[in-house]
């Protein structure tokens, strides 16, 4: 049996309007053999967390320019809890202070990238995050 591809939902919450990192990130990952669902801009935590709902991802990431990454990142984690989706890792990248990614990574968001990150160790984090969330195959 194999293991369905890992589904990653990139999104870009609020009013940030800039998106050219969202969509590298997009390529990469589809280019790393994940099914990549972007949602586009200007996106509210209910809109982000109710497209994975229906879209059955593994995988929230959200990119963040605009400065509100705290409020946006803990909106969109308390709806996945809300919502029985514990086991879908919310990570995401932008402009975000280190102060800011270790007490979001405190409260459960995933590892947090910044600019210059490469889209290979993204890649690689995902696909151990992911393992580690999915059940044992059946045999």
């Amino acid at each position: 049996m194999t293991m369905r591809k890992i589904k990653v939902l990139v999104a870009k919450p609020g009013l940030d309007g800039h998106d050219r990192g969202a969509k590298v990130v997009a390529a990469s990952l589809r280019d790393a053999g994940m099914e990549v669902v972007y949602t586009g801009l200007h996106q509210t935590p209910e809109m982000i967390v109710e497209a994975a709902l229906e879209e059955d991802v593994d995988v929230v990431g959200l990119s963040v320019h605009s400065g509100a990454h705290l409020p946006l990142f803990r909106r969109v984690l308390t709806l996945l809890r809300e919502k029985g989706m514990d086991d879908v890792l919310l990570t995401g990248g932008g402009i975000i202070p280190p102060s800011d990614r270790a007490a979001l990574e405190a409260e459960g968001v995933g590892r947090l990238f910044g600019p210059g990150a490469k889209t290979s160790d993204l890649a690689s984090y995902i696909r151990a995050e992911v393992a580690k969330r999915r059940p044992a195959p059946q045999s």
